[in-house]
């Protein structure tokens, strides 16, 4: 009997770099200088030389073009 995927579950959930991007090509914007440094500093708060997809994310996602947070 196959396995049934349950969309709510976030185990489930195909992991970030395992999706596609969801921005056409002409939409996808690159990281600001204040958006790297944050995303440098995430990383090296947790240990880690160099930041990685998620922090990348979080930068893009939780911060505005010079370096403070939305909202």
């Amino acid at each position: 009997m196959p396995t049934r995927r349950v969309f709510n579950d976030p185990k489930s959930a195909p992991k970030p770099w395992q999706r596609d991007n969801p921005k056409p090509k002409a939409a996808r914007t690159r990281l600001t200088a204040a958006q790297r440094e944050a995303a440098q500093a995430r990383a090296r708060e947790a240990g880690r030389r160099y930041p990685n997809l998620v922090d990348n994310m979080w930068a893009a996602s939780a911060l505005d073009a010079q370096g403070r947070p939305r909202g």
